[in-house]
């Protein structure tokens, strides 16, 4: 065996003799063991020779003494993975915390989906059965991002003028943006729709739509069927009111009358058969929403919004005469017979300077008239006399004439099924001292005046018609319908029929009479009966302007109908009024609807 190589510091060689490793001691006094060994090293572990070398593959890092992963390296992959974290943690936060009820929504939205179904509104007719108002099928599509559409039906109105206050207007269902419907329900805004919302709306339905997360529809299943409204038959005949609007708004016109307003009533059972007021709106415009029609007529000087015939406020005139004529002879103030002089003026003493004697005015020289032939000629003279007194004539007084006028439904609602009605006024010391505060004592020409209609007087169209249909009928107040046989509702005035037929006849005499003084000849017309009283009310405060009132009713002898129609604001002195105007109309009346004639 040969002499063993001298071993060179740094080196580590092994000696391999008879069959054991000797490895020197400079290996073991460099490497320092700091702990314990606990098994055997095996020799191919750390050294290469002949029988490992052919076995060591360089590719896959054999025998490379690897280096530790450094700190930074560990401390960047953990930062990187901490940031992942939060990253995930924040988002989940902000789905399932910040936005969780709002994403729960949607998922459930996404997959069922509710969708209405609107019911169809109830139909409107006229007395007649004619439709006057009904439903035109349309689609309303929403939004892309809605799952199905829904339908509503337009709401459509008979094409006829003089409709629109009675119908009235409806506002349709609305959707946002995101096709959420936000109003689920029609609307009734004014007149009929209005007053019958809660019966023709219906009830709507549902149906619920499965969709997929393409937002594909599945299926659909109705939930609840809807329930279709009701049907309304009105008591207005619209071929009469229609004629109605077109004769009195035309001649309105013609006579430079600012509006004006017509009624007709039935006398029995408060039925109501017109029902118009002029200018008119467009209430098709108004329901389907078209700007420019809506802000012109909300804004117009004629006010075509406001329903005079309910709600037009006018100072009567002397269509009041007959009322208070009623009351005079129920507390025994006069007979029918007595005549009273009507020399053009009532001149009553000053007793503070008597050559200045305060002059209440007839509109002409009379002569002797009863009461029959005052109420034909219409003398103020003579109302002065009965309603305030003079000389041996004691007349009704001021307390008694707001007791008569209340018991004919004056200075009070009337109890009509339409949003908007107006009371109208009495005058009253009461009421005098309150719009008078500078001026509050009572005198006996405000008597005079409030007994021929003037002063504070303010009365509606349908109070006039409704007052008139009192004395017609026999003494019974109707409360007045707009809706087909209604059950009459009538409250007594406690006036015996004998003295409102003694009131009949004036008004029949007014129409039939050859005096010239007469003052309702314009409605004397072959093939109708009508007894009738004109008024006219010098408005404004300088009585630069007038309102011409024409009231009746038909057939004189056994009373049907009662009518009231007024013509508003003409330049004073204006010669043709609502008699004359409404003449027309009883004319078409005779020869289009006898029915309502014979």
């Amino acid at each position: 065996m040969s002499e063993p190589r001298k071993l060179e510091t740094g080196t580590c060689f092994a000696l391999r003799m008879q069959g054991t490793i000797m490895v020197p001691m400079a290996f073991f006094n460099r490497t320092r063991f700091r702990r314990t060994i606990h098994r055997d090293i095996a020799p191919d572990e750390i050294f290469l020779d002949s029988s490992n070398l052919p076995g060591h593959n360089v590719a896959t890092f054999e025998g490379r003494v690897e280096r530790p992963v450094s700190a930074r390296a560990i401390l960047g992959v953990g930062i990187f993975f901490l940031c992942v974290v939060l990253g995930y943690t924040a988002r989940a936060y902000t789905l399932q915390v910040v936005y969780g009820a709002d994403y729960a929504e949607a998922s459930r939205a996404n997959a069922l989906r509710r969708s209405v179904i609107f019911a169809a509104r109830g139909i409107i007719y006229d007395r007649t059965g004619r439709e006057i108002a009904w439903n035109e099928t349309a689609t309303t599509s929403l939004s892309s991002a809605t799952t199905a559409s829904s339908t509503f039906a337009l709401r459509r109105y008979a094409a006829v003028p003089g409709l629109s206050h009675i119908l009235g207007f409806v506002q349709y269902p609305k959707a946002d943006a995101k096709g959420k419907w936000w109003r689920e329900a029609y609307s009734g805004m004014a007149g009929a729709e209005l007053t019958f919302d809660a019966s023709l709306a219906g009830k709507n339905g549902s149906r619920l739509v499965e969709t997929d997360a393409r937002h594909r529809v599945e299926r659909e299943n109705i939930v609840v069927p809807p329930v279709p409204g009701q049907e309304r038959h009105l008591s207005i005949d619209a071929a009469v009111q229609s004629k109605l609007y077109e004769v009195m708004s035309a001649h309105a016109e013609r006579n430079n009358f600012q509006g004006g307003a017509a009624v007709i009533i039935d006398v029995r059972t408060g039925e109501i058969i017109a029902l118009t007021s002029f200018p008119e709106y467009d209430n098709t415009a108004f329901t389907d929403g078209v700007r420019e029609v809506v802000s012109t007529q909300s804004v117009s000087p004629r006010t075509p919004l406001i329903d005079r015939a309910i709600s037009g406020l006018y100072t009567p005139g002397s269509i009041v005469k007959p009322l208070f004529a009623a009351a005079a002879l129920n507390e025994g103030v006069i007979s029918p017979y007595t005549q009273i002089n009507s020399v053009g003026q009532l001149a009553i003493p000053n007793p503070y300077n008597p050559d200045q004697p305060s002059i209440f005015r007839d509109w002409t020289v009379h002569g002797l008239v009863d009461m029959r032939t005052a109420i034909a000629v219409s003398s103020d003279e003579y109302f002065y006399t009965i309603g305030g007194g003079f000389g041996g004539q004691r007349g009704l007084g001021i307390t008694k004439i707001d007791e008569y006028a209340r018991r004919f439904g004056l200075g009070a609602v009337t109890g009509i099924a339409l949003a908007g009605e107006k009371a109208g006024v009495i005058p009253t010391p009461a009421w005098k001292a309150e719009a008078f505060p500078d001026d509050p004592t009572w005198r006996l020409g405000n008597t005079y005046h409030t007994s021929i209609g003037q002063y504070g007087f303010q009365v509606t169209p349908l109070q006039a018609a409704r007052f008139v249909a009192a004395i017609a009928n026999g003494g019974f107040l109707l409360e007045p319908h707009i809706v087909a046989s209604s059950t009459p509702v009538k409250t007594p005035v406690g006036i015996p029929d004998e003295y409102l037929q003694v009131v009949r006849e004036g008004m029949r005499l007014a129409v039939t009479s050859d005096r010239r003084d007469a003052t309702a000849k314009g409605v004397y017309i072959a093939g109708i009966e009508m007894a009738a009283k004109t008024g006219t009310a010098q408005i404004g405060t300088a009585n630069q302007w007038m309102n011409s009132w024409s009231v009746g009713f038909w057939p004189a002898s056994n009373p049907r109908y009662a009518y009231a129609a007024v013509l508003e604001k003409a330049p004073a002195g204006t010669l043709s009024g609502a008699t004359p105007g409404i003449r027309p109309f009883f004319e078409w009346l005779i020869r289009e609807h006898p029915e309502y004639v014979e």
